[in-house]
């Protein structure tokens, strides 16, 4: 039988990673290629003109999966029936600029949408923020969307997990699909913390942790974490422009791993609300390794955190604790 379609939102959709988005969601990318989607895009009057070209793209590219287009600059409009909320709008940081002045730009957009979202999105939906700052304007959502349960509100560091597995994969010259568990802590900016400590990789001889494989603690501990962690500005030097493909292609994984699961002995980053594991103060949007089952995610349990490690989670915690009060003073 065939199966109903999914709404799903995406937000600054005429911009970089909408433009990339949009298309990988109408193709099954996200939701499995038998899964049929309506396609709701929201952006700002200024981009009206270029959303609606968006949405001539996704007419002549003829998706046999995407039963539907809103196009609007209208935030009750877009966010009305929706299942997945893809929150990749936000105010940029710009030369000058200081924090608090973006973080007040985006308290003021969050505080907005998520109103929306919490009177027009449909019962049970899973939002995700993809705009920076991710896990405090997550947080924000969350304040202003009080009946949205707690755990559907999250933000990508899959991104980040994603290139750490990449940046292994190429060290290693092994498959990047044979590298798996390593784990992004805390905050999506430069002081996350990418882990290899519990990370593997499947060898003919079966699957070898990747320290041992590495051979190189020097360049784990420092070189590697530093290339994740600057990976994004590396990426703009590189290409005058943001990483859009890359942050549209584990939006995609997010979500997809989100609803339909992770595989059996793999965990992936996903920024969820702390409730406390690993010493973490709860009430911070926090990165961690999660599995994820029936449409739920679950905090990996019981992994072992080193010394260096214990320090890695505690400053990058600190860091979103100082995010989130500079973003609740901006609401006084």
């Amino acid at each position: 039988m065939a199966k109903e379609p999914v709404r799903v939102l995406v937000t600054g959709a005429a911009g970089q990673i909408g433009y990339a988005l949009v298309p990988m969601i109408a193709r099954g990318v996200m939701l499995g290629p038998d899964q049929p989607v309506i396609l709701h895009m929201l952006d700002i009057p200024p981009a009206a003109e270029a959303l609606n070209g968006v949405k001539m793209e996704l007419v002549d590219a003829a998706f046999p999966l995407l039963k539907g287009v809103v196009a609007t600059t209208d935030v009750v409009e877009a966010c009305t029936g929706v299942n997945i909320a893809v929150m990749v709008g936000g105010f940029p940081r710009k030369e000058g600029m200081e924090r608090k002045d973006v973080m007040s730009k985006n308290v003021s957009i969050y505080k907005s949408q998520a109103s929306a979202l919490e009177k027009h999105a449909a019962a049970n939906c899973k939002v995700l923020v993809v705009a920076n700052p991710a896990n405090t304007n997550a947080l924000i959502l969350k304040e202003f969307a009080p009946s949205i349960p707690e755990k559907n509100i999250t933000c990508l560091t899959r991104l980040d997990h994603n290139r750490a597995l990449g940046q292994i994969s190429e060290r290693l010259n092994v498959q990047v699909s044979d590298v798996k568990n390593v784990i992004i802590w805390g905050n999506h900016s430069s002081t996350q913390y990418p882990d290899v400590n519990h990370a593997t990789v499947k060898t003919p001889a079966g699957e070898k942790p990747v320290r041992e494989l590495v051979k190189d603690d020097a360049w784990l501990n420092a070189e590697f974490i530093a290339t994740v962690q600057q990976r994004g500005a590396a990426i703009i030097k590189a290409r005058k422009l943001s990483s859009a493909l890359s942050a549209a292609s584990s939006a995609c994984d997010h979500i997809r791993d989100w609803v339909l699961g992770t595989p059996e002995g793999t965990w992936v980053s996903m920024g969820v609300y702390s409730d406390g594991s690993y010493n973490v103060p709860s009430g911070l949007i926090y990165s961690f390794p999660v599995t994820c089952q029936n449409g739920e995610w679950k905090i990996v349990q019981g992994l072992s955190i080193d010394e260096f490690s214990r320090k890695k989670l505690d400053l990058t915690a600190d860091e979103l604790s100082e995010e989130k009060a500079l973003a609740y003073s901006c609401l006084t």
